[in-house]
């Protein structure tokens, strides 16, 4: 087996040899794996790369940005679509990814100052054992950080993805969640609104990534997509929870459990290394970084259509043509 040394090793080689300039966002990188993956990310390419950090809290959002390396040298180029950027650029951008409508505004306000992307990273989510709990638009939450949202960032972001896949730079989208542990899907309930439980959400949820990447794959050749499953990462999702029990539970389990898990550090560079080492397609991969190919996959492609249009309609603000 690889040691996680070797694979951060590989890791600098692989970022130092990415061309252009380099830009980044991370959508839900103010705490856990995606905070995670932005500081190893700045690390890696010693601060040469726009870092743009997708949240709701700000406060966060400077904390990691202000761990992340200072630039060693101004960028090699101006970025297409945009206008001359002379400096490397830090962001952040208020999000409340439960809403669709939150999530066009945001990535409409990242389109106007980035006219290319090479890596959207997604892992926004939730914990909780309460039931559905639907958002004004009509979502229940745990669904719209899980999919919903992720599925409209990459869908609005997609001509900044494709500027970068024209321009031969790295063009790859990460979605961490629970790649090989989904479930089958209803389509005749899909997003859940008659049949409910915190178990269906989770194997639902992942199974719609899974779905989600094949087909953006399928419509946008070149570019990368991959479902991640970290595997157990010691973050403070439980801690955010708006669930007492869950809150309480996850100071508990996390005493007995800590030795076991990875820190988000750890994970980020195996994350890292699924990125760097996959390319053109859509592909699934485990908590090193492996391919998992077809492993507990569930779904077909009617089932991927039915979601496909689904999701359209329920994250229909106004939908780009894809």
């Amino acid at each position: 087996m690889v040691s996680l040394t070797a694979i951060r090793a590989s890791n600098i080689v692989s970022a130092s040899a990415v061309t252009g300039s380099p830009v980044a966002v991370f959508v839900g990188g103010t705490s856990g794996i995606g905070q995670g993956m932005a500081e190893a990310f700045g690390r890696m390419t010693n601060g040469n790369a726009h870092i743009i950090i997708v949240g709701r809290n700000r406060q966060a959002a400077e904390s990691v940005l202000s761990n992340i390396p200072s630039p060693t040298s101004p960028p090699s180029q101006p970025q297409s679509g945009a206008s001359t950027t002379k400096e490397w650029t830090r962001e952040f951008i208020q999000c409340d990814a439960t809403l669709m409508k939150s999530v066009q505004t945001a990535s409409n306000e990242i389109l106007a100052k980035h006219g290319k992307i090479n890596y959207l990273i997604q892992s926004p989510g939730i914990m909780t054992t309460g039931g559905r709990d639907e958002t004004s638009e009509g979502i229940d939450k745990k669904l719209a950080l899980h999919y919903y949202a992720r599925w409209k960032f990459i869908d609005e972001l997609l001509p900044a993805l494709r500027r970068a896949n024209k321009d031969g730079e790295d063009a790859k989208v990460m979605s961490v969640l629970g790649a090989g542990y989904g479930g089958e899907i209803d389509v005749d309930d899909l997003g859940l609104v008659k049949g409910y439980s915190t178990r269906a959400a989770a194997l639902q949820g992942t199974t719609y990534n899974d779905l989600m990447m094949e087909e953006f794959s399928n419509r946008n050749p070149g570019l990368t997509f991959i479902h991640a499953q970290p595997g157990g990462v010691k973050t403070n999702i439980a801690n955010n929870s708006p669930s007492l029990l869950v809150r309480l539970a996850g100071k508990i389990g996390l005493f007995f459990v800590a030795p076991f898990l990875s820190t988000s550090e750890q994970c980020a560079h195996y994350m890292w290394k699924a990125i760097f080492n996959h390319a053109g397609g859509a592909f699934r991969t485990n908590p090193k970084g492996a391919d998992i190919g077809k492993w507990r996959y569930f779904g077909n492609e009617e089932q991927r259509k039915k979601l496909w249009e689904h999701t359209i309609e329920m994250t229909r603000t106004s939908v780009p043509s894809t």
